[in-house]
């Protein structure tokens, strides 16, 4: 079993996407040269001062590249480091070599596990361990003190693995979330391919009983339908039947859509008061599309419950334009915690995507959450497709 985690730990990958500088690396290095400025200038007791100065401005320049390179960049910091306390062994000067600055240091560790990849990990501890060792063999201090360097040492680098284990957890479940809508949006699309193609097999079958007198062509034409009509219906139940997980099951009924908007804002229990204003004509919507107003406004609705604190009332506002259909859910609540999108704000993006649309959710400008949809709904000019003829 240790043996299968050391194998895993040694093959894990870097994280994806990692930033090569942003504004506050130049915070850092701006903020670490001025604390060597400082130290330099004002400690009387620094051992070999250039030194100790250009090892500490060293070791502030190197987290410029901590997320790019963070094995090359621990190397070379611990590096220095066993290469400075060798050369403190050889001239045994009275006082520790460098400068309080350079526990930018610990900013390395903490990347190490945060952005390296596995092996590059268990590298750059065991480099980070070995100049601690010597740093603790060289010097004369007590076993507690070396005990309580070591924990601030390694402290950062649990930090950054706890940082790195909570945000990969967290993308694993935005990513289940958006599959869990795919799936969702390819049973809706599933249950309305599947009815037009049923009913143009009906027809097909309908039109080669009437088609006995007429030309053999037009029996042929309906025989092709009919062919081609009951292929892609099998296609689609087994695409669809792929897209679910072995096991569960569900029903292929029809999706709600703005119909029943009426009766999601009625549901007893709420204690908000919902005022839903629907404009335009909503009547002849895509299934897909009108499915997506359903989910957007439910789930607005269910978020405003939870979390709009001290809300009274809830604004829903559906207008159909001639190319899109707007849905706008506001509130006039106080949010708690930090606004970051849930999971249900998440799916809704993925399915508004997914439809060629946009979802924004956010803070209002004054009080209260907004959620804004925009989405496209069927052309209104028909589109012929003609066959040619022969």
């Amino acid at each position: 079993m240790l043996r299968d985690d050391l194998r895993t730990l040694w093959t894990e990958p870097r994280p994806p996407d990692a930033p090569a500088r942003v504004r506050r690396d130049w915070v850092l290095l701006a903020a670490g040269l001025a604390g060597v400025a400082l130290e330099a200038a004002l400690r009387e007791d620094v051992v070999w001062r250039p030194v100790a100065v250009l090892f500490a401005v060293w070791l502030c320049v190197l987290p410029l590249w901590r997320r790019t390179r963070p094995l090359a960049t621990v190397a070379l910091a611990f590096g220095s480091v066993i290469l400075l306390q060798a050369a403190s062994l050889v001239a045994e000067p009275s006082e520790p070599v460098g400068l309080n600055t350079g526990a930018i240091v610990l900013v390395l560790v903490y990347a190490l596990p945060r952005w390296g990849s596995g092996r590059e990990i268990v590298l750059g501890g065991a480099m980070t361990l070995a100049a601690f060792s010597l740093c603790a063999v060289t010097d004369d201090v007590p076993a507690a003190e070396q005990v309580v360097g070591l924990v601030f040492l390694l402290l950062p680098g649990a930090i950054g693995a706890a940082v790195r284990f909570w945000l990969t957890a967290r993308a694993r479940q935005l990513e289940q979330v958006r599959s869990r809508e795919r799936e969702q949006l390819a049973r809706e699309l599933h249950d309305t391919v599947a009815h037009h193609v049923s009913a143009m097999v009906i027809i097909s079958q309908a039109g080669r009983v009437l088609a006995a007198t007429d030309p053999s062509a037009a029996v042929e034409a309906l025989e092709g339908v009919e062919e081609e009509g009951a292929r892609t219906l099998e296609e689609m139940r087994a695409m669809v039947a792929a897209l679910r997980d072995r096991g569960v099951g569900a029903e292929l009924s029809p999706p709600a859509g703005v119909a029943d908007l009426e009766r999601l804002v009625r549901t007893p229990g709420g204690r908000l008061r919902v005022d839903l204003g629907i404009d335009g004509e909503l009547d002849a919507l895509p299934p897909a599309v009108d499915a997506a107003v359903y989910r957007i406004v439910q789930e607005s609705v269910t978020n405003a419950l939870r979390h709009a604190v001290d809300a009274t009332e809830l604004v829903v506002r559906v207008a159909a334009e001639r190319h899109t259909v707007r849905v706008s859910v506001r509130d006039d609540g106080r949010r708690t915690g930090r606004g970051r999108d849930g999971y249900g704000i998440t799916g809704l993006r993925e399915r508004a995507t997914l439809l060629g649309g946009t979802l924004r959710a956010g803070p209002g400008t004054d009080q209260g959450w907004h959620v804004e949809a925009e989405l496209p709904r069927a052309r209104s000019e028909s589109v012929v497709h003609s066959r040619p003829r022969r």
